[in-house]
C-alpha cells in the first residue's frame, strides 16, 4: 500500500457517521453558544521571516523563497503581530506559555530531557545556577520543578475537550510533567519528554534508531504510521483533524494544542516540496529546511480545511506562533540580529498571526508588543474563563484580548522581560525591552547593551555608553523584576558569590 491508499484508507476509517451528523448539525450546538474551539498552532524553531507572509514593513529574500500560503490565508483572515515575542529557546517558551508565568519566574530557563540533568558546559569563570531543569510539574514536591496550574487544566474545568498533538517537552523523562494527560490533556498523540524528534519519516518509524542515535528521541505512540511512507507532519495533522471531527460530531468545544516538532532538527525533507527548492538553487540543507516550512504550513491548510468541511471554522479561534527564532544554522531572518538562543530579535522574535472570526479584523496588523506568557490569560479570556489564579498568585502575562477587539486598553510602554542564566551556546544575560529600547545584560563579563528597536532594528549599534540615563533606568526595572521572581544567577568562580544583578553594578 502507498502513502497515497494508505492515508485514504485512514481518512475513510475516521470519516464515520460522525461526519454526516456535523455537517447536517451545521447550527449545532457547538455554533451556537458563544465558546469558541482554540486552536493554539505552534512551531519548533521557526524564524519572523521563515514564510512567504512579511512581518516587517517590507518584504525580505526569505519571504520571496519561502512558501507558506495557507499562512497567508490565515493572515488575510486574521491580525498579524508584527512584534510578538518568545523565549529564546523551546522548553520555557512552553512552560510560559502553559502558567502565564515569565521565564524568570518558573525558572525553567533552558531545555530539558533527563531528569537532574542539565545540557550547559563547563564554563570558565561561572558555575551555572540550580535552575528548574526537570520543567513542569501537575504535583508538588518533585525536585527542581515548577508546581503549577495548567492552561489545559482551566480549560478542561471550563468544559472543553483539550488534546495536545506533536510535541510536549515540559517535563524531564521519569516525571510527571513529560505526560499531557498529566498536565490536563484529556488526549495525548506523541507528546513526551524530547524536544525533537528521532525522525520525521514514517519508514524509519520516527526513531532515531536508523541512524545510531540515542532511542530517547522517538516519537510515541504512532505505531499505526511504521513503516508507511508518510512525513511526521501529516501524521499529526491526520490525527489532529480525527481528533476535531470526534468533537465536532460531540459538539463539544474543543482546545486543540497542536505543536508541531517542525522545523527542529534533524532537518529531513519533505519530498512533497523539496524538488521544487532544490530547482531553485538552494542547497541540500536549505532546500530541505524549506520543504520543512511548506510542510507545516501544508498542516495548517489542512486543518482549516476541515474546520470548515465540518461548519465550525466561524467558531473555532486559531492563533499561530513560533517558540524562538530560527536555528544558527538556518539562513540569517535579516534584517533581524542573532538565532535561537540569543537576545538578539533574531532569537526572540517570532511569527505571530490570531483568527478570532467576528472579533479580529481581516487583514489588520498589530505593531504592539506581545510575549509568549500572554498568551495564556488571552485564551482562558476567550473561553470565557474569568476567574483563575496561579499557584503562588502570580501572572506575569496580560491578556490582548483588547488588542484583538482593536481597543486601545493596554498599558502604555509595558516593559518585557527575558532571563537564560546559562552558557549553553550562547554566554548568559538578562534583558529588558520597554518602549523602543532593549537593554541586554550579560552575566560572564556584567556589560551592557542598548539598542532602539525603532531606529535599530538589527541592533547594530550599542548605544550604552552615549545613553547611560536609559540604562540606569532600564536596568533598574530589570532588577527589580529579577528579584521579585527570585530568579537564579549564575555563580562566580572566583569569589563563590553570584553574578551580580544589572543595578548592583559599580559603574551604574
Amino acid at each position: 500500500m502507498n502513502r497515497r491508499q494508505f492515508l485514504k484508507s485512514t481518512l475513510a476509517t475516521a470519516a464515520t457517521g460522525c461526519f454526516l451528523k456535523s455537517i447536517l448539525a451545521s447550527d449545532s450546538a457547538t455554533q451556537r453558544r458563544g465558546r469558541p474551539n482554540i486552536i493554539f498552532f505552534l512551531v519548533d524553531d521557526m524564524g519572523w521571516q521563515d514564510t512567504s507572509v512579511p512581518f516587517h514593513k517590507e518584504v525580505t529574500e526569505l519571504n520571496r523563497i519561502y512558501r507558506s500560503p495557507n499562512m497567508e490565508e490565515l493572515a488575510g483572515e486574521g491580525m498579524k503581530f508584527t512584534q510578538a515575542y518568545a523565549c529564546a529557546v523551546c522548553s520555557p517558551t512552553r512552560v510560559s506559555l502553559m502558567t502565564g508565568l515569565n521565564a524568570a519566574r518558573h525558572r525553567v530557563t533552558n531545555w530539558t530531557l533527563r531528569k537532574n540533568v542539565s545540557p550547559d558546559p563547563s564554563h570558565e569563570t561561572l558555575r551555572m545556577p540550580q535552575w528548574n531543569v526537570n520543567g513542569l510539574s501537575p504535583v508538588p514536591g518533585i525536585e527542581r520543578t515548577i508546581h503549577a496550574r495548567t492552561l489545559p487544566m482551566f480549560l478542561r474545568e471550563a468544559g472543553y475537550l483539550t488534546s495536545h498533538v506533536g510535541k510536549a517537552h515540559w517535563g524531564a523523562k521519569g516525571t510527571p510533567g513529560e505526560d499531557p494527560l498529566q498536565l490536563g490533556f484529556d488526549v495525548n498523540v506523541a507528546g513526551h519528554a524530547a524536544g525533537g524528534p528521532g525522525s520525521y519519516y514514517g519508514k524509519y518509524n520516527f526513531s532515531a534508531a536508523w541512524r545510531g542515535g540515542d532511542r530517547i528521541w522517538d516519537i510515541p505512540g504512532l505505531e499505526q504510521y511504521h513503516g508507511k511512507d508518510i512525513y511526521l507532519n501529516e501524521a499529526l495533522t491526520v490525527e489532529a483533524n480525527k481528533i476535531i471531527e470526534k468533537a465536532a460530531c460531540e459538539s463539544k468545544s474543543f482546545y486543540l494544542y497542536m505543536s508541531h516538532y517542525a522545523i527542529h532538527a534533524p532537518w529531513e525533507k519533505d519530498e512533497r516540496f523539496y524538488d521544487k527548492y532544490k530547482k531553485a538553487g538552494l542547497s541540500d540543507f536549505n532546500a530541505s529546511y524549506a520543504s520543512m516550512i511548506e510542510s507545516m504550513d501544508k498542516s495548517l491548510g489542512d486543518i482549516m480545511a476541515n474546520l470548515r468541511r465540518l461548519k465550525i471554522d466561524s467558531n473555532t479561534v486559531i492563533v499561530f506562533m513560533s517558540d524562538n527564532g530560527a536555528p544558527k544554522q538556518a539562513a540569517r531572518n535579516k534584517p533581524l540580529r542573532g538565532h535561537k538562543l540569543t537576545p538578539y530579535e533574531g532569537g526572540i522574535r517570532v511569527p505571530m498571526i490570531v483568527k478570532w472570526p467576528g472579533v479580529t479584523e481581516p487583514g489588520s496588523i498589530c505593531s504592539d508588543h506581545v510575549i509568549i506568557e500572554d498568551i495564556f490569560p488571552t485564551l482562558l479570556e476567550i473561553a470565557g474563563v474569568r476567574h483563575y489564579r496561579q499557584i503562588g498568585d502570580n501572572v506575569d502575562g496580560v491578556s490582548f484580548v483588547p488588542l484583538l477587539r482593536q481597543k486601545t486598553a493596554r498599558v502604555k510602554d509595558r516593559p518585557l522581560f527575558w532571563h537564560f542564566p546559562h552558557c549553553y551556546d550562547q554566554p548568559p544575560y538578562s534583558a529588558i525591552r520597554k518602549g523602543d529600547f532593549k537593554l541586554i545584560y550579560f552575566h560572564n563579563d556584567q556589560h551592557f547593551e542598548l539598542y532602539n528597536l525603532r531606529e535599530d532594528i538589527g541592533e547594530s549599534k550599542n548605544l550604552a555608553e552615549h545613553r547611560s540615563d536609559m540604562v540606569k533606568s532600564l536596568a533598574g526595572q530589570l532588577c527589580r523584576f529579577l528579584e521579585d521572581c527570585h530568579a537564579d544567577m549564575p555563580v562566580m568562580k572566583s569569589t563563590g558569590g553570584t553574578v551580580p544583578m544589572p543595578a548592583e553594578k559599580d559603574s551604574l
